[in-house]
């Protein structure tokens, strides 16, 4: 049996007749990074959409959102995607412990 894994979402076969893929990685002129509080996901029978914003709460009940990025992936890399965020998910959590997503009350922060 050879061994696989995954590489971009795709299988590679990592048996060692074969050598592994040289990855260059570079970036284009037009690329930034940005900081995200908010993402929402539309899908279609086509494609996945992942809408990046930031999120402002200035009220208990006014919420603003403003996106700056709308990313489309075919439907296989959407779930590599997934794929790759739970393995990095399990691995945050086993060296600093469990990420917890419901909000902590002012009376419960110690």
């Amino acid at each position: 049996m050879s061994a696989v894994t995954r590489l971009a979402g795709y299988p590679v076969d990592m048996t060692p007749q074969q050598p592994q893929p040289k990855i260059q990685l570079s970036s284009t002129a037009d690329y930034r990074e940005n900081y995200a509080n908010s993402v929402q996901v539309r899908a279609s029978l086509w494609d996945f959409v992942l809408l990046f914003g930031t999120l402002n709460q200035s009220a208990p009940d006014a919420v603003t959102i403003q996106n700056f990025q709308g990313i489309f992936l075919s439907p296989q890399q959407a779930k590599a995607l997934a794929n790759v965020l739970q393995q990095n998910v399990s691995q945050y959590e086993s060296t600093f412990g469990e990420i917890r997503l419901e909000p902590k009350t002012p009376a419960s922060i110690q």
